[in-house]
């Protein structure tokens, strides 16, 4: 990819980014959700996070939307109401606590499979340049997946201060998060087989 067909990827990347987070935003606050005005927050300082990351590393364009994508779901899965008809866990009626397979599969369980294949999807490309650039030696695909699964538990110390921080929350309980947990693990290793089996797009060498 050129230059400047790079530099378009990133800033239509960025504008979708800011613009979801600044609408969701406006919705939490006028909403009074204070849980997702901190995460609006946490999603803000993460994607600045990654653009300085991605100066070094130059992260693929598909990379770039499946991570912006991420947070997208996650801002729909605290702020979009669901019929109180539909399956969902506890009192709570939003997105996250919708039920996809009744009392076995929520929304939130597949946001975290899905963010947490991404990381280790996004760690990998950044490990590749770093020990060989070779997909047929499975170490930095192994270190991706323990990586991406320290993530997720940082993910959960995140949630654990917007419960010490926040009255009201939507995070949940132990079992929550302990299904989180599981949930991002499933998620790593669905992309660690897609890494190891599939034809991912080349890394380039730092």
């Amino acid at each position: 990819m050129s230059n400047h067909a790079s530099t378009s990827a990133e800033r239509a990347v960025s504008l979708f980014v800011f613009s979801y987070l600044a609408i969701a935003s406006v919705l939490s606050w006028n909403r009074g959700n204070w849980e997702f005005v901190f995460y609006v927050v946490v999603v803000l300082l993460l994607a600045l996070f990654v653009k300085a990351v991605h100066r070094r590393v130059q992260f693929s364009t598909g990379v770039l939307w499946t991570l912006a994508a991420w947070g997208l779901i996650h801002m729909l899965g605290g702020l979009v109401s669901i019929p109180e008809s539909w399956p969902h866990n506890g009192d709570s009626t939003v997105l996250y606590s919708l039920w996809l397979i009744p009392h076995l599969f929520k929304y939130d369980q597949l946001v975290h499979m899905y963010g947490f294949a991404i990381c280790t999807w996004v760690i990998w490309q950044v490990l590749c340049p770093l020990i060989h650039g070779n997909k047929e030696h499975p170490s930095e695909i192994v270190v991706a997946v323990l990586a991406a699964n320290g993530l997720g538990a940082f993910n959960e110390i995140i949630e654990f201060f917007a419960v010490l921080i926040i009255p009201h929350t939507n995070v949940g309980g132990y079992m929550n998060t302990s299904w989180d947990l599981v949930s991002n693990l499933a998620g790593s290793i669905i992309a660690a087989l897609i890494i190891w089996y599939g034809k991912p797009i080349p890394v380039k060498k730092l």
